[in-house]
């Protein structure tokens, strides 16, 4: 791997966690009142749909990136739905 390869792969890891004070947020709160359920619905499912190729690709960046984001991502739409008054 070249270090712009290590670069992106180490951005992958780190861009989705980024949902995790996110999820922080809404459970301290208990209320996920102030997230747009179109916009959670419209980027779990993009994901979802993207994940196919994200999965099957031989770039081991982008296959990285698709799990670690699909799985924070699920984490925000389980807490958004707990959460949801």
């Amino acid at each position: 791997m070249s270090s712009m390869e290590h670069i992106g792969l180490v951005a992958s890891v780190i861009m989705p966690l980024f949902n995790v004070p996110l999820i922080v947020q809404i459970i301290r709160r208990r209320s996920s009142a102030d997230i747009s359920m179109a916009w959670l619905w419209g980027v779990w499912i993009c994901s979802l749909l993207m994940a196919f190729s994200g999965f099957t690709s031989k770039d081991f960046v982008w296959r990285c990136f698709t799990i670690v984001n699909l799985i924070l991502f699920t984490g925000v739409v389980v807490a958004v739905c707990k959460y949801r008054k």
